[in-house]
């Protein structure tokens, strides 16, 4: 601040210093002028000599409006007719014609010290003018500069993010033509920018696996995002399992400029996946062969026991009726076991269609409404409104929410209770909640819930929540758990039919 003012105050004294400078020179014109005409008067000279010397006067008049522009112009012709009138009065006394032409001089060096006075502050302003205007171009043209510099550097960094970035990345045009690529797409491909610009994404694959499908989608404004696990074939004719990702991209006014693809090759992780998937199966069929063993030996065992007191009952009636009841019990019991095990081993494919939980969960307590009143339990219902369809097999669903409202029942068959039924909205999904207010299920125990023949009831199989999984699993959901003192809340989510999400994905 100091210095700003500094440099004010030095301008503002170099200022005056000037003005003083040709206001001394003003005054020292006008001196030798009011004198060398003087002179000319008293020594007679010719009139060509004291006309020059009139005219004379008009120099300091010109240099005091170019210098102070139209006041400093007026200023210097009203003393200069001071001299100008005094060497008049001298030399030609009580002349009239003389003294009228006097006044037209006079009155001529004040229009022409206004005048050109007024040209010079008229250029003085249009020279201020045009510097302020160079000065703000300056000013832009820096901005400008530095903002080119910042944009040169976000593009240098941006490109230096898509260079290191491992998956690949392609931007597609409103047309869906490809208009740049990434390093990692091109080592993916085994293609050079070259050459996929500017095709279109359908055309740089022998199988694009759906991903022209998924980019018609984004570009018409249907859907913002679609993620797709594929297998697409290159034209090279090789297969790569792939996660693909289309999103679209928009101007800052909302127009679609186009949509960004990324395509990351997960054909190691999915081959790992499959071993662990594999050694998985391996390790259930282990326990479900070890839970067979265990549920069949059991009734075998009871068998085996009243076949024996059959042979020493001796034609006793009532222990021959009493054995052959026991023996038709355990037939009964391993039929069931049986019967789960092909509802599990061989389960039925789904029939995927736009449904209704809304309607599913009222046909499923309708069925589950007696049971419930039996045991002394309320069902509460909370569904919001104008959910979405999902896509499901409604029989399975019907099934699956069956299970999870009867085990919920039982759970509280000694003191009652209430089951609370949720239906919400959570993104692309309906998740659908069954909460109780059990006892719940203890830690060492609720990551066991889904295992085989696992059941914390002895008429239980152990394969209903296992049944449960399955049916989720294969309906593209997913399904959790959570328990506590309170009670035990299941939350299935279920996928939103695509026709739905088209017409409610908000823009």
């Amino acid at each position: 601040m100091s210095k700003k003012t500094g440099t004010a105050e030095d301008t503002t004294y170099l200022g005056r210093k000037q003005a003083l400078r040709s206001g001394i020179i003003v005054a020292a014109m006008l001196a030798v002028v009011a004198t060398l005409h003087f002179y000319a008067h008293l020594t007679q000279e010719a009139v060509f000599v004291q006309t020059l010397y009139r005219r004379m006067y008009y120099v300091p008049i010109l240099y005091a409006a170019f210098v102070f522009g139209k006041r400093g112009g007026a200023a210097a012709a009203l003393v200069t007719a001071v001299p100008f009138v005094v060497n008049a009065q001298v030399t030609i006394g009580d002349m009239t014609g003389r003294r009228i032409d006097d006044s037209l001089e006079v009155l001529m060096y004040l229009v022409i010290g206004l005048l050109f006075g007024g040209l010079r502050d008229m250029e003085e302003r249009k020279t201020s003018d045009l510097r302020h205007v160079s000065q703000r171009l300056e000013e832009a043209y820096t901005k400008l500069e530095e903002r080119a510099i910042q944009l040169i550097n976000i593009q240098d960094y941006t490109q230096s993010i898509l260079r290191s970035i491992t998956s690949g990345v392609l931007t597609v045009g409103p047309d869906a033509s490809v208009t740049t690529v990434n390093p990692a797409a091109e080592r993916l491909l085994r293609m050079s920018e070259h050459e996929m610009v500017p095709r279109s994404i359908g055309a740089l694959f022998s199988d694009d696996g759906g991903l022209q499908a998924d980019m018609q989608k984004v570009l018409s404004g249907r859907i913002p995002l679609t993620m797709r696990e594929t297998t697409v074939v290159t034209e090279a004719g090789r297969e790569i399992h792939v996660q693909a990702t289309t999103s679209r991209m928009r101007a800052v006014g909302g127009r679609i400029l186009g949509a960004v693809v990324t395509i990351e090759d997960v054909s190691e992780i999915k081959t790992l996946t499959e071993q662990l998937i594999r050694a998985d199966r391996l390790a259930a069929m282990g326990e479900l062969t070890a839970g067979v063993a265990h549920e069949v030996r059991n009734p075998l065992g009871v068998i085996r026991a009243s076949v024996q007191l059959l042979e020493d009952a001796e034609c006793d009636e009532t222990r021959i009726h009493h054995a052959a009841e026991v023996i038709k019990q355990e037939i009964d019991r391993l039929d069931k076991v049986i019967k789960a095990l092909l509802d599990f081993g061989r389960p039925s494919k789904p029939t995927m269609v736009p449904a209704d939980p809304v309607a599913v969960f009222e046909d499923v307590i309708l069925f589950t409404g007696r049971f419930a009143d039996q045991s002394n339990v309320t069902i509460e219902k909370r569904f919001e409104s104008r959910l979405p369809r999902v896509m499901a097999d409604p029989d399975q669903l019907k099934q699956v929410f069956l299970n999870l409202i009867t085990n919920a029942v039982q759970a509280m068959e000694e003191g009652g209770g209430t089951i609370t039924l949720t239906l919400a909205r959570k993104g692309v999904f309906v998740e659908a909640s069954v909460s109780d207010t059990g006892p719940g299920i203890s830690p060492d125990e609720i990551g066991k819930v889904f295992d085989p023949f696992y059941s914390t009831r002895d008429e239980g199989t152990g394969l209903g929540l296992t049944i449960v999984h399955r049916i989720v699993d294969e309906h593209d959901g997913h399904i959790e758990v959570e328990s506590g003192p309170d009670g035990t809340t299941f939350r299935v989510a279920l996928s939103i039919a695509i026709d739905q999400e088209q017409t409610e994905e908000p823009e």
